[in-house]
């Protein structure tokens, strides 16, 4: 198994941004989605907080499947919120989706939402149990928690095969920065680990498909 090989923490090259916000995730992202109903269905309202949420593909599919939710998206690159702003008013959905320009540990309060979730951030950052920790601060006790994101293969050359298995015709840019993040990502026994040591065992770890893992459950 390679080592992690950390990326830029931000996403913050314009050019970036759109080879992101333009690539098609539908998929992965419904699935995202109706993952958190399929988890938690007995959940149906409140304030929900998207940490990382990019150009937000996600948090307008979450407002669109739970009318009574507001949704605040947390992301620190500016290219990434101005993309998300844009496709939010589109949507017709900034009465109930807030985005801030904002880190996630930046992010002020203790126990002031109802549920988290997260899609590719924890591999953008270097220290992992700092985001966990905060997680934990920002969600009240008994809500629902979501977090999904890359795995990492066993050797760069397994990483550029899945490149070429799922992004053979995305810009040069996407594929570059797919790959990078491939390297930057967690194993399964990582996210074990530090659920471990950040005492959160009760979230449960699933490996979906071949290149993401899934951790999910309430937060007491």
């Amino acid at each position: 198994m390679m080592d992690r090989i950390l990326e830029p923490e931000l996403m913050d090259d314009p050019k970036q941004a759109d080879a992101y916000a333009r690539a098609d995730f539908a998929e992965e992202n419904q699935g995202f989605v109706e993952r958190f109903k399929d988890y938690f269905p007995e959940f149906s309202q409140g304030r929900v907080l998207d940490l990382g949420c990019g150009p937000a593909d996600i948090p307008i599919r979450f407002a669109t499947l739970y009318p009574a939710c507001h949704i605040i998206g947390v992301d620190a690159s500016a290219p990434m919120i101005q993309l998300g702003e844009q496709a939010v008013k589109q949507a017709g959905l900034a009465d109930r989706i807030t985005l801030r320009c904002e880190r996630y540990e930046e992010v002020a309060g203790a126990r002031i939402v109802d549920a988290v979730m997260s899609n590719s951030l924890l591999h953008h950052l270097p220290n992992p149990l700092q985001f966990w920790q905060k997680l934990r601060q920002l969600v009240k006790p008994g809500s629902p928690v979501l977090v999904m994101d890359l795995l990492r293969p066993d050797s760069p050359e397994a990483a550029q095969a899945i490149v070429d298995q799922y992004a053979a015709n995305e810009p040069d840019i996407l594929r570059r920065d797919f790959y990078n993040s491939l390297l930057a990502a967690f194993t399964e026994d990582e996210i074990g680990s530090q659920l471990a040591r950040m005492n959160l065992t009760r979230l449960l770890i699933d490996i979906p498909d071949d290149r993401h893992w899934v951790v999910g459950g309430i937060v007491y």
